[in-house]
């Protein structure tokens, strides 16, 4: 499976099986998580047999109750709104390395508890949320899309029409999860295929988070035809 399939297959799981992961996945994911924390200065953490962050969690309507969650990724990163979409951005890159594993899982953001002997937390750092992990009972669903790429493209150059490279960036971030589906983010096209990307006001807040997230599958749809005009991920 492509890191492209992955986006399309991959849906948040919430229920999951009593299922244990596999020693070799286990080893997979963590080589995933050393790259991550080398690459983007962040410090993110592989919790294992901890069944206590989800134990008696709060069923929020739709989005419903986590069952048989004992594994999870604290993502731990700098404080601020940048450290947010650099968690968002390298969190979104092991969710997908998870869906290729064959594994299930959720950003989670306020429905569980913090279980601070199971991480830690640097000084200048701070948890973002933590992503659950493991077999789920169903492959979730696509929720349904509320935008559509006009809603969150805007073209600054002189062709009158977006290159293709530009929409399927964008077809794939639509595809990312975001807080209560919010899909709070814009992305702007400048001339000499350089890419501008926006977190927009959120009243529930995440939305670096989610930019993070959605500029990471914006990467995977886009391809290397352009770089990045706004400074760092």
């Amino acid at each position: 499976m492509t890191e492209s399939e992955a986006i399309q297959a991959r849906h948040s799981v919430r229920k999951y099986l009593d299922k244990p992961i596999e020693a070799e996945k286990i080893e997979a994911i963590q080589k995933c998580i050393d790259l991550c924390n080398g690459e983007g200065g962040v410090h993110f953490q592989l919790v294992t047999n901890e069944p206590k962050a989800f134990h008696n969690s709060i069923d929020w309507s739709s989005y419903g109750k986590f069952q048989n969650v004992s594994n999870y990724i604290a993502i731990v990163a700098p404080k601020g709104s940048s450290g947010s979409v650099t968690a968002g951005y390298y969190g979104e890159k092991l969710v997908l390395q998870l869906q290729i594993l064959g594994l299930n899982s959720c950003w989670v953001g306020g429905t569980f508890k913090k279980v601070k002997e199971a991480y830690s937390v640097g000084e200048n750092e701070e948890l973002k949320c933590v992503i659950s992990l493991g077999y789920g009972a169903t492959q979730g669903k696509q929720h349904p899309q509320k935008k559509t790429v006009a809603d969150v493209a805007l073209n600054k150059t002189a062709s009158p029409t977006l290159p293709d490279w530009f929409v399927q960036g964008v077809e794939a971030a639509l595809l990312a999860p975001t807080a209560v589906n919010q899909q709070k983010f814009k992305f702007i096209l400048h001339e000499g295929n350089r890419v501008e990307a926006q977190a927009k006001f959120s009243l529930i807040g995440y939305s670096h988070l989610d930019l993070g997230i959605a500029k990471y599958h914006f990467e995977v749809g886009a391809g290397d035809n352009f770089t990045w005009e706004m400074i760092g991920k």
